[in-house]
């Protein structure tokens, strides 16, 4: 198992955002910038890794301690 910091964490949970966003706007959006008809298989699979990449952002940066 890997072990991270409390910082690497935080910084791997931040970047697992970025990427949930990348997927959103590469899958979802640019359906609306194609010529193609819209696709609500790439809608659902891009929502799908969207959710998914964010929770697993969360999971990564778990409860903070102070």
């Amino acid at each position: 198992m890997l072990r991270l910091s409390e910082q690497q964490r935080a910084v791997l949970a931040d970047k697992l955002g970025d990427a949930a966003n990348l997927a959103a706007g590469a899958l979802v959006f640019s359906q609306f910038l194609s010529d193609h008809a819209l696709s609500a298989a790439f809608v659902v699979l891009g929502s799908t890794l969207w959710l998914a990449l964010v929770a697993l952002s969360v999971v990564v940066a778990g409860k903070r301690t102070s």
